[in-house]
This record gives structure tokens, C-alpha cells and sequence, in this order.
């Protein structure tokens, strides 16, 4: 996917409070949520996005801990799609 799509589904979503299910081209899709950080446009500008992995994203909200973080390269994806959870 292109920046331009990635952001207006971010924008369109209030991606860093919600999960989304992010379905890639050559790997399993993994449910996460995008973290915007101090290098959030830096890595934007090079369709770069972090994304915490749903099993990390207790210990990340609380701790707010970066290595609980993966990047990944925007051209990768081929879907985005809100997941909706419970509590």
C-alpha cells in the first residue's frame, strides 16, 4: 500500500486507540495497533509504520516501552481493516 492510503485509513480511524488487522503479502496477517512516536513522520515520509503486535499492547500502553514496537514497510501490506474488541 502507498503512504497516501495507509494515512487516510489512519486518519479516517483513530488508529492509536483501536486494533487493526493488518493482512500482508507474503506473511500472515497479525492484528496490532500503529503507534504514533517522536519518528512517527520521519518514518511516514519512508512508508515505515510501528506497529505493537495485540499480545504486547498492555505492557506497552503502561510501560510505553519501544521495544515492544515493530516496524514494518508500508508496500508490504495489502489490507487494513478495524478490528473490533471487547473491552
Amino acid at each position: 500500500m502507498t503512504v497516501e492510503q495507509i494515512d487516510t485509513f489512519l486518519r479516517k480511524h483513530k488508529f492509536d486507540q483501536k486494533s487493526v488487522k493488518v493482512s500482508f503479502k507474503s506473511r500472515n496477517a497479525l492484528i496490532g495497533m500503529f503507534v504514533k512516536t517522536e519518528d512517527y513522520d520521519q518514518l511516514k515520509g519512508k512508508n515505515f509504520w510501528r506497529i505493537i503486535i495485540e499480545s504486547n499492547k498492555k505492557q506497552y500502553l503502561s510501560s510505553k516501552d519501544m521495544n515492544l514496537t515493530r516496524i514494518f514497510h508500508g508496500t508490504a501490506f495489502v489490507k487494513l481493516s478495524v478490528v473490533d474488541t471487547i473491552g
